[in-house]
């Protein structure tokens, strides 16, 4: 299993945890608005990291979003597998023509 595999296990067995004892449930406990706050929260600081030119500072907000991104992904029931058929789907496709078709 690979670290981010190991990560989504490990946020699914939290989130039936206590929200005393478990971040992953506290927020759960908070709901989706909280959870996506703090997914927003931590997009920005990954971009001022990018700005900063502080490579660690960058890949610890790098996994800061990736920590956020699979409680939400959880919290709306989806796995990280559903993502990794998306970008399955988009292998071989122009950028510019994969986000062209979504505007239709």
């Amino acid at each position: 299993m690979d670290i981010l595999e190991h990560l989504e296990q490990v946020i699914a067995d939290r989130a039936g945890a206590s929200p005393d004892e478990s971040y992953v449930a506290r927020l759960n406990a908070k709901g989706l608005p909280v959870i996506a706050r703090k997914l927003g929260e931590e997009g920005v600081e990954a971009a001022v990291a990018l700005l900063s030119g502080d490579d660690e500072e960058l890949v610890g907000e790098a996994a800061d979003i990736i920590f956020h991104l699979l409680v939400a992904l959880k919290a709306r029931g989806l796995l990280l597998a559903d993502v990794k058929a998306e970008l399955a789907r988009r292998e071989g496709v122009s950028g510019l023509v994969e986000k062209a078709s979504r505007s239709e």
